[in-house]
């Protein structure tokens, strides 16, 4: 696989160059000796010089704005050299050259650009009997170096391959009795910049795909509340953790049954990815399934049980459930607790409360027969009562390791109670606080649910 010296030309295309481009850090082979730009044998502008009558190309000039382009060649004869070559800006083209894909994996530093793979003449003593390519070194290149640019050197009366290799995932191609230092420039300078643009458009695509299993997701785990016919309020807020690229698993519900019920949980699948967030939309549409059946309390926390025990990916994985149902005179309700965050109760004319947790059951998932008592609460005439996952309470307190809590959740949503706010203003403003309290935004989703009555 050795590379010739350049065929000699009566004419050399013209050095084309664009706007400078600081494209990729200092060059340092891995022993952190300087690469040097290899020097044929004879150069290009050598070669064209001595031709009577032929035009030597015009090197663009040196604007000094950085270190230019590294390419890796990939040949087995080490000797061998290709023309000088100039980036955009006019800068020298910096060259290393492997004999092997051995040596090229050795040598492929981040500050490579684009990899150079010289294809020996193809043979018939090289095709397989089971009638596969040759192009094997090609597809082990574009295995080990799927980020970089890639160009395939080959003898002309290899075109068909040439084209072939195109066509497996490489750049371009170029004949080796074709090429000189204008060319072979344009052609690196053109595989790089194609390689980054189907980067770029590899990036949009996936960020798509993920803006629209996010929009699947949310609406099974935030839907729209069913409160036909009553007269309490409804707000409600779900924010992803920052390092999520899809929806968490917390999700709620709130619906109206029949009889006047009004029937609100929050719940939260442990675990961040994409099997969580869809077992917490099955548990969130069996909820509302079960309660519409008449359901409610510790037989409907059973059944779901079930339903996570079968659909769950792992046995180690649970859920926390809060559930809620109001009397329709809106004066009473009651309350089941499954390992999740008791409620924030504010009556009228008093400060918001936590309620009791001690009553609650555990987890589901974790306990085959646990059972989840029903606690009654007298709400009054007026009131508010706000629902959350453990998100919005494990955010820390300034840079050390004190975390927000409950209690000081509590302090905090009071103080803005007393200032008048209530609703989706309300939400708005402690999940604003709380992030800002944490110093950023939090590490783990956050689903806030607001129900209140205004009236005696």
């Amino acid at each position: 696989m050795s590379v010739p010296v350049p065929h000699r030309r009566t004419a050399v295309l013209s050095q084309q160059t664009a706007p400078a481009r600081d494209v990729c850090a200092a060059r340092r082979t891995p022993d952190g000796a300087a690469d040097v730009p290899a020097h044929p044998l004879p150069t290009a502008d050598a070669m064209t010089a001595a031709i009577p009558g032929a035009r030597r190309p015009e090197k663009p000039a040196d604007n000094g704005s950085g270190p230019g382009l590294t390419v890796l060649l990939i040949g087995d004869d080490p000797s061998s050299t290709v023309p000088d070559m100039w980036d955009w800006a006019g800068r020298k083209v910096r060259l290393r050259t492997a004999r092997n894909l051995t040596e090229a994996a050795r040598l492929l530093t981040d500050d490579v650009d684009c990899l150079l793979l010289d294809l020996a003449p193809a043979t018939e003593a090289d095709v397989p009997a089971d009638g596969a390519d040759t192009l094997g070194a090609l597809h082990a290149v574009l295995r080990m170096a799927p980020a970089h640019a890639v160009l395939v050197m080959t003898p002309e009366t290899d075109a068909e391959r040439a084209a072939e290799a195109v066509r497996v995932g490489a750049q371009d191609y170029l004949f080796r009795d074709e090429l000189d230092g204008a060319v072979l420039s344009r052609a690196v300078r053109y595989a790089v910049e194609r390689k980054r643009a189907d980067l770029a458009q590899r990036q949009l695509t996936e960020s798509r795909m993920r803006a629209q299993e996010n929009a699947r997701l949310e609406r099974g785990l935030l839907p729209t509340p069913l409160l036909d016919g009553s007269d309490l309020r409804f707000a409600a807020r779900y924010r992803p953790g920052r390092s999520r690229a899809l929806l968490g698993g917390d999700f709620y519900d709130t619906v109206r049954t029949p009889d006047g019920t009004v029937h609100a949980m929050i719940g939260d699948v442990c675990g961040h990815g994409p099997d969580e967030a869809a077992l917490g939309v099955e548990l969130r549409i069996a909820w509302r399934a079960l309660t519409f059946a008449g359901l409610c309390g510790d037989e409907l926390l059973s059944t779901l049980q079930k339903v996570l025990e079968h659909e769950r990916a792992d046995d180690e994985i649970f859920a926390t459930l809060c559930t809620v149902d109001i009397s329709p005179d809106g004066r009473r309700a009651g309350l089941c607790l499954a390992g999740h965050p008791a409620p924030l109760l504010a009556r009228a004319g008093g400060p918001p409360r936590l309620l009791p947790y001690e009553f609650g059951g555990p987890a589901l998932g974790l306990l085959p027969y646990a059972r989840w008592p029903r606690h009654q609460i007298e709400l009054g005439g007026a009131w508010s009562l706000m629902m959350y996952t453990d998100g919005l309470i494990e955010g820390h307190v300034g840079e050390g390791r004190l975390r927000l809590g409950q209690e000081g959740m509590a302090e905090l949503v009071a103080r803005r109670m007393a200032a008048g706010l209530t609703g989706e203003e309300l939400l708005d403003t402690t999940l604003n606080e709380v992030r800002d309290l944490n110093g950023g935004e939090l590490t783990d989703d956050v689903a806030v649910v607001w129900l209140d009555r205004g009236h005696g």
